[in-house]
């Protein structure tokens, strides 16, 4: 079985923390956390449709500015979410820019920032052909459950975490997966298309099995043939539950974090956590509210996850990448 959601880090573990997450046949992707991005391609970039920054210490937010950079003049709405105080950092950023001519590009690019705080989500728009002035229009406020985006294939959820700031780390998970078995759509004559998705789509959003699906019929052109949908479901399509995956960074192991990191990670395929320090320096960890290696393993462990990588060393270990990954390993088993 295919998965949906290819998740990669950005960077080496010594580097700027981030995730890009690719989704099959969409294209699409989302990132989670925008320090150094130029190892993402501007195509790869471009396909982005949300950002999740987990705080906006340098080395998590440096790249909004080849974002915007590469996203001006395009014709598109790009999402971005960051913690408490989010808001004001965006505008510091876009307000250190003259955009006097920028009403004269074609397309017009926007920014839609939401702040996530402990009891509410705050979302402002800014455009490009408004200089990004904040649209007085646009402000939209909504309770925060935990649930950041829904979509009908899957949602983004997020927990706030102590970093001696406010810190998110974000969780998305399939609500099911669909797997087409590709023998069976030729069987009926078809071929694998754009259709697929729309079909997905159908069964993401819980449409009635005895509604009618068109699906185009490539061998006589410009034709079209016409499925019920649960029978078209038990025909091609193979359901399995979805994937999770998990991205944790620079908190420190408190008993309210521990519980927050637990819960929001639980039974995810794909865990990746910080694990900056080594247990020895248990300590220096503390002081800098970060995770060790330990730390990290026994939190993957409590979490049941099937699978951990991780990511946010200090320069301190540099060629001993050996050493955190045994201690996170040998944590994550002790507790299994």
């Amino acid at each position: 079985m295919r998965p949906s959601l290819h998740p990669r880090l950005v960077n080496g573990p010594y580097d700027d923390p981030g995730l890009f997450i690719g989704f099959l046949f969409e294209k699409r992707s989302i990132l989670f956390d925008l320090g150094e991005i130029s190892c993402l391609s501007s195509k790869d970039i471009l396909k982005t449709s949300h950002i999740f920054v987990s705080h906006t210490h340098m080395d998590h937010f440096s790249g909004f500015d080849r974002i915007l950079r590469i996203f001006l003049g395009r014709n598109k709405v790009l999402d971005i979410f960051g913690p408490q105080g989010f808001i004001k950092n965006v505008e510091g950023k876009l307000s250190a820019y003259s955009w006097n001519l920028v009403n004269s590009y074609e397309n017009s690019f926007s920014l839609r920032i939401t702040e996530i705080c402990p009891d509410h989500m705050l979302t402002h728009q800014y455009s490009c052909r408004n200089r990004f002035l904040q649209d007085e229009s646009f402000v939209e406020e909504k309770p925060f459950n935990s649930v950041l985006v829904e979509e009908p294939g899957w949602v983004i959820s997020a927990a706030i975490l102590d970093h001696g700031i406010p810190c998110l780390a974000f969780s998305i998970k399939e609500k099911f997966h669909v797997n087409i078995k590709k023998d069976q759509v030729a069987a009926l004559g078809l071929e694998v298309g754009p259709w697929i998705m729309s079909f997905k789509q159908a069964l993401f959003s819980g449409a009635d099995p005895d509604s009618v699906f068109k699906v185009f019929y490539p061998k006589q052109d410009g034709q079209s043939r016409l499925f019920k949908l649960g029978e078209l479901s038990e025909a091609i399509a193979v359901i399995t539950p979805g994937q999770k995956i998990t991205y944790i960074t620079d908190a420190i192991y408190s008993k309210t974090n521990i519980e927050k990191m637990v819960d929001l990670a639980a039974e995810s395929d794909h865990l990746f956590i910080e694990a900056a320090f080594l247990e020895k320096h248990r300590q220096l960890a503390e002081n800098k509210y970060h995770l060790t290696a330990w730390q990290a393993g026994s939190i993957a462990a409590m979490a049941g996850v099937r699978e951990f990588s991780l990511f946010h060393f200090s320069p301190r270990y540099t060629g001993q990448e050996a050493l955190l990954l045994e201690e996170a390993d040998s944590a994550y088993h002790s507790f299994t």
